[in-house]
Order: structure tokens, then C-alpha cells, then sequence
């Protein structure tokens, strides 16, 4: 399995783009603006998206994507998610009025995108490639991803706060050799951390002691206007863990 990085920014400006990490060439965990760097061509390929959550940042270019190439493909996109963020996309984004609800274009019988309800902890299956949805504590309801090859795994945090369920079962995870976890905010705002139900590098460490097997940790979500702060915060504080910055355009072969 290959993942490539297409966003991974908490805002937008400068080359920053929201999350969006293509898997192979026909999987994406979630569509932020980071879809907007693939090519037409590698748009048309993509059959499946996961989504972490419902908000904007992770969802932003669902709408752009089947709309560019809904057309132009031959069976419809589909929309993984739990029920709630499906719920509020039906609701809140397909629904004719904010965009059309592509589920009904051209008909019912042949639309351009579908949806797909998951259930955390249940692994769905693509050609031997396993997607896991893992629990996460956002303001919304919320999952990560365990991406597993069978020779080896990928853990994506998504959108998260302080979660024991998400680390007792990373901590079962045998063949795990990549963590991407979210740290929105730097130490000064760690209140607006809490509140909104995201990661500081304090918050972080304390997360990070749960973790009782070997990874590589990667960090996302950093805000553009505070990015360097909140990675020399992380790098003090978590040295024996030797995080690294998440880049665009990172490609990860597991």
C-alpha cells in the first residue's frame, strides 16, 4: 500500500491545504483542499472516500471531486462513514440547497456518488487492503484509520482530544509502522485545545505515554500561523519519540 499526502494542515495559505492523504491511486482519506492538487486524470480513479468527520476542513472538495468527474466515470464514488457524519452530509452539504445531492444525478439508478454506513473497529475489505475505522473524541462524532497491508499498518488519529479507546487498540496493532497524530494548537492554547476537542504538544505527550509499541510519528493538523511553534513544543517535549512533521506530498509505502 502506498499513501500519498495531498493536505495536512489545519488551515489553508502559503501551500497549506486541508486534509486529504490519497491511498494507492483509488482511495482517499477524506477530501479536504488538498484534493485540488490531483490531476483530472487521477480524480477519475479515486471509487472510494473515507471520512474521519463531518467538518468542512475534511470534507471541503467531496462536492468539487464528483462534480469535475462524476460524468466521466462509469460507477459511482462512494462515501464511507459512519451513520452521524453521513447523516450531516445528506443534510447539511447534499441536499440541493448548499449542493446538489448527487445520490439522485443523473437518477437513483445510476448516481454519481453513494454513501456506505461503517461501524467502528469493523475492518472493510478492498482487494486485500484493510481500512479500520478507529474510535476518536471530537466535537463531532468522529473516527480514525487503521490502514493495514497485512505486512504492515498505518494509524490516522483524524480529528481527536484525549481517547484511552484509541490506544487500546493501537497498543494491539502487531505490524504497526507509521502514527499520524493531529496537534492543532501550540501550548498557549491549550484551553481552545480542550474545548475544541484537539491536541496541544502538553495534551500530546501525555497521549503519546500510552502508546506501548514502536511507530514513526508523524504530526498533522498544525495551524499555518503558529506550525513552527507548535513542532518546537512537540519536539522539546517528545524528543525520545522523535516526531516529524507531516508534508505534503510524503509518500508512504507500507
Amino acid at each position: 500500500m502506498k499513501l500519498r499526502v495531498l493536505g495536512c494542515s489545519g488551515g489553508i495559505g502559503g501551500g497549506a491545504q486541508t486534509t486529504a492523504m490519497l491511498l494507492d491511486d483509488d482511495v482517499l482519506i477524506d477530501a479536504g483542499t488538498g484534493v485540488g492538487n490531483l490531476s483530472i486524470e487521477e480524480m477519475i480513479k479515486i471509487d472510494h472516500i473515507f471520512v474521519t468527520h463531518a467538518h468542512l476542513d475534511h470534507v471541503a472538495c467531496i462536492p468539487f471531486l464528483v462534480d469535475t468527474v462524476g460524468s466521466l466515470r462509469t460507477k459511482p464514488l462512494i462515501v464511507h462513514a459512519i451513520e452521524a457524519t453521513l447523516i450531516v452530509l445528506q443534510e447539511h452539504l447534499f441536499n440541493w440547497h448548499l449542493w446538489p445531492d448527487f445520490t439522485k444525478i443523473p437518477d437513483t439508478v445510476s448516481p454519481y456518488m453513494c454513501y456506505d454506513t461503517i461501524l467502528p473497529e469493523q475492518a472493510i475489505d478492498l482487494n486485500g487492503r484493510k481500512i479500520i475505522p478507529l474510535p476518536a473524541n471530537h466535537t463531532v462524532p468522529a473516527v480514525g484509520y487503521q490502514l493495514d497491508s497485512g505486512h504492515a499498518s498505518l494509524v490516522f488519529s483524524g480529528d481527536t482530544s484525549t481517547h484511552d479507546a484509541f490506544w487500546s487498540i493501537v497498543n494491539k496493532i502487531g505490524n504497526l509502522k507509521y502514527l499520524i497524530i493531529e496537534s492543532a494548537f501550540c501550548n498557549q492554547k491549550r484551553d481552545i485545545a480542550i474545548r475544541s476537542k484537539h491536541l496541544c504538544p502538553s495534551l500530546l505527550i501525555e497521549e503519546l505515554e500510552k502508546l506501548e509499541c514502536e511507530a514513526e510519528i508523524l504530526i498533522s493538523h498544525l495551524k499555518p500561523g503558529e506550525a513552527d511553534i507548535t513542532m518546537d513544543e512537540i519536539r522539546q517535549c517528545l524528543a525520545r519519540f522523535n516526531p516529524k512533521r507531516l508534508e505534503n506530498n510524503q509518500l508512504f509505502e507500507f
